[in-house]
């Protein structure tokens, strides 16, 4: 039973780290196209930095904690399934990509930002590609 809430627990904070990797470029093309200095890029600043600290950061480390409870919880069979494999790798890929995303919030946050709009309309589609891969590794589990 208590695997079963790990389970919805690890779901719930993918859905959160994913709805922040989504969204945080989203605002990085809005905020790349707004004057260093005014009041749109201020806000935007904002909303950068909480959307990282508030939501998408804890989500990340709640996925990575509940999911490696329960990649350990004897679930998974290290030898066999290979699908877990380059799902981990998929994972880790998102997790530097997040880390992306930490700096350009900094590089925005500091007026450093040397991205034009379309820069981020490109990388927006990362985690959704990742994801994609990911569900359908955990869904199918070909290997």
């Amino acid at each position: 039973m208590l695997l079963s809430y790990i389970k919805a627990f690890h779901v719930i904070a993918i859905i959160a780290w994913m709805a922040g990797l989504l969204y945080l470029p989203r605002l990085f093309v809005y905020h790349a196209d707004s004057p260093k200095g005014s009041q749109q890029s201020e806000t935007f600043k904002v909303m950068e930095r909480r959307l990282l600290r508030v939501i998408t950061t804890p989500a990340m480390i709640a996925s990575w904690v509940f999911g490696l409870i329960l990649a350990f919880s004897g679930l998974i069979n290290w030898s066999a399934d290979g699908w877990f494999h380059i799902k981990l790798a998929l994972v880790i890929l998102l997790s530097a990509f997040h880390g992306f995303l930490a700096k350009w919030t900094k590089d925005f946050a500091q007026d450093r930002n040397t991205h034009p709009a379309r820069f981020y309309r490109m990388v927006n589609e990362i985690p959704t590609v990742l994801m994609i891969a990911i569900v359908v590794l955990v869904v199918v589990q070909p290997f």
